[in-house]
């Protein structure tokens, strides 16, 4: 987990607070900001989604072109 998945999840959690807290003390204001939080996490946790794929796919690539580089060298 990335820095980028932590603070989105942080962010979309208090987000879901402010928004409940909108709620009940009836202030659309306080539930608006609490659902625009909510999206900002969730963007923000995708993007470390992305830059965990993209770190995982870079990571397979070079694994295989060390296999392929020890089979050659076998051959």
């Amino acid at each position: 987990m990335n820095q980028n998945q932590v603070k989105g999840t942080a962010k979309d959690i208090a987000g879901k607070a402010q928004e409940k807290l909108g709620e009940v003390t009836d202030n659309g204001t306080q539930q608006a900001k609490g659902m625009a939080k909510q999206v900002e996490g969730k963007v923000q946790k995708g993007v470390g989604n992305v830059q965990d794929a993209a770190d995982d796919t870079a990571r397979d690539a070079d694994n295989a072109a060390r296999d392929a580089n020890r089979n050659a060298d076998r051959h």
